[in-house]
């Protein structure tokens, strides 16, 4: 078998990327695919270990099957204004569905189960379905045991045990089971998996149950997308995306993850492979920022209190008072290793968990975080005494500290340079937190802020422009070009029409972007300390659009806004970054990205009129 011949055998064991849904109850979620296939789950929380695996390795991983026993064309779609998910089969005989939801309770206890609820109707004719659940625990590394009785199966492994319980017969296969029935047109079968432990017994599903939980789950996430505010002409795509943020959330403590995967390539066989389940202060205070624009206020209190509860912003040492990110308890530490086990997806090794990037020095955090602080202080409520004390802490050490190399907002892994990107959002950080000493009165040294916040200023103008590239550039002492420089006229460092920034505008244009996708930068020019290439970045297209938008090129910004929507998967949902043919490629789904769809359309609605 030759090498193209092997690599096609591996694609096909593998759905793609985009070919999935994403279900959660604000702890942790699962990937259902298009076939019917959960094939990522970690329960009970974001980063806890996996029990289906199967996107990571389609052999060892692990799977929940669910399908259509007979040849038949899907479709897959979101139960209007919901997270609940529905997979459609259409066959000779008869059409049937599954609806997959996590309902979503405040009960301490019965949140602890964390219930994943599979429901199948035949809506028309009759169908027969076959199921197979094979969890593999702990990333497919710790064996278990199945028990069964009448009403349950329960998988036991050293760290958790799982209950499933059937409205219609399992049977044993080893230490998996499987069903087989069929359904005629009005019937329903019920699956229900379950966490089960000391303090949470198993428990049966039966139809009625499940229509209670299944009403109750769709009015839950109807009631919390009602208080959004925006009404305009992307209304379907946005919503989409801030419930795709909401799913995204930790519930408990108010972390945000950047996204509920880890591996999933940047580029297929590649070694760009990361563990996004944990908070990046950057993502998390971009996607504060999205949920206010929208209205949801209570998101972004929730992230502030874990920023008091779990980062003392007053203890500042060489590496500043924050981390880059935390896990979603709050914990600092995250080592990264390889799980050489796995195959990866599509063979794309190693799969990682953990994040090695924790360790890393960058500036840009603090520009995040405190413009996300303001916008919470203007929009939301006021921060307390205690946070101010922290903010200017925070402000204080960035005055002295902004001129240091670091490794940037790509987290590059080949060296710290002087990062314009970095500069720019230390001047963010203190001009911010200058409009909230002002507006309200605050005690701070306004003085110092102002001549350090005036200094990064100069410094970016001088030595952060290129007069050979026209352009304002990555870092200092190259003429690099990077898509980060798009966020200079979003943060109001820089007159969205003043020439040097069309200047840069247009150059971006003309080296970084083809057909309205955004490179984040040539790993040629600027080598990053890593192996194999990347997508376009999605993040930084949707920052096109809103360079374009705010520069008055609005027929410009608004056809790439719609191409951009077109390399959506089918539900409205963008990985990390987008291939040369359009594949979704990344970790999956990405709150990066869809906080940015947000904003972009939000001010793109905003200049149209």
């Amino acid at each position: 078998m030759t090498s193209d011949q092997r690599s096609s055998a591996d694609a096909s064991r593998y759905l793609p990327i985009a070919d999935h849904g994403l279900i959660g109850d604000l702890r942790s979620v699962a990937l259902v695919g298009t076939n019917g296939t959960i094939d990522w789950y970690c329960c009970s929380r974001f980063d806890a270990p996996s029990v289906f695996a199967s996107i990571l390795d389609a052999d060892r991983g692990g799977a929940f099957e669910l399908a259509a026993d007979v040849p038949a064309r899907t479709k897959q779609f979101y139960f209007p204004d919901t997270n609940v998910l529905i997979t459609r089969f259409f066959a000779e005989d008869g059409v049937g569905e599954i609806q997959d939801f996590m309902p979503i309770v405040d009960d301490s206890r019965e949140s602890d189960r964390h219930r994943l609820i599979r429901r199948v109707l035949c809506v028309r004719g009759s169908l027969p379905f076959r199921a197979r659940v094979a969890p593999r625990f702990d990333y497919a590394s710790q064996p278990h045991t199945l028990h069964m009785d009448n009403c349950h199966a329960i998988f036991e492994s050293a760290s958790l045990s799982l209950a499933l319980t059937a409205s219609v017969p399992i049977e044993r296969d080893g230490s998996d089971v499987w069903s087989a029935f069929k359904l005629h047109e009005g019937e329903i079968a019920v699956f229900a998996l379950d966490r089960v432990g000391d303090t949470v017994a198993p428990r049966s599903c039966p139809l009625a149950e499940a229509e209670h939980e299944f009403a109750a789950t769709v009015r839950y996430w109807r009631k919390w997308l009602s208080a959004s505010r925006y009404r305009g002409r992307w209304r379907e795509m946005v919503h989409r995306s801030a419930l795709t943020l909401k799913l995204l959330t930790y519930a408990p403590t108010g972390a945000i993850v950047a996204a509920p995967t880890t591996s999933l390539p940047e580029h297929i066989g590649g070694g760009r492979n990361w563990d996004y389940r944990y908070v990046w202060v950057r993502d998390a205070a971009f996607c504060v920022y999205a949920l206010l624009r929208l209205g949801f206020t209570d998101e972004a209190e929730a992230f502030m209190s874990f920023l008091s509860n779990h980062v003392d912003l007053r203890h500042c040492n060489d590496s500043g008072p924050l981390q880059i990110m935390y896990g979603i308890d709050g914990r600092s530490e995250l080592p990264e290793r390889e799980l050489h086990h796995l195959e990866g997806y599509q063979g794309s090794a190693p799969v990682r968990i953990g994040n090695a990037a924790v360790d890393q020095f960058q500036l840009d955090i603090y520009g995040a975080l405190i413009d996300s602080v303001y916008l919470y202080d203007k929009w939301g409520k006021p921060i307390s005494s205690q946070s101010w004390d922290g903010i200017t802490a925070v402000v204080d050490w960035v005055c002295d500290n902004w001129d240091r190399p670091d490794e940037g907002v790509w987290e590059t892994r080949g060296g710290r340079k002087n990062f314009l990107y970095s500069r720019l959002m230390c001047w963010v950080a203190i001009e911010r937190a200058m409009r909230m000493a002002n507006r309200r009165g605050l005690p701070a040294d306004i003085l110092r802020w102002r001549r350090a916040r005036d200094t990064i200023y100069r410094r970016i103008m001088q030595r952060g422009w290129s007069d050979k590239r026209h352009a304002f550039i990555q870092h200092e002492d190259d003429d690099v070009l990077d898509a980060a420089l798009l966020m200079m006229p979003l943060t109001k460092f820089i007159a969205p029409t003043d020439p040097k920034w069309l200047s840069t505008l247009d150059a971006l244009g003309e080296q970084l972007v083809s057909d309205s996708l955004v490179y984040r930068y040539d790993p040629q020019a600027s080598p990053d300390g890593l192996q194999g290439a990347e997508g376009t970045f999605s993040i930084c297209s949707f920052w096109y659009v809103e360079a374009l938008t705010r520069a008055g090129r609005l027929e410009e910004a608004r056809l790439a806004f719609e191409k951009m929507l077109t390399y959506a998967n089918h539900l409205g949902l963008y990985a990390e970054e987008i291939g040369h043919t359009g594949e979704q490629l990344g970790n999956f789904p990405q709150a990066f990205t869809h906080l940015s769809l947000i904003s972009a359309a939000f001010n793109l609605d905003r200049h149209l009129g």
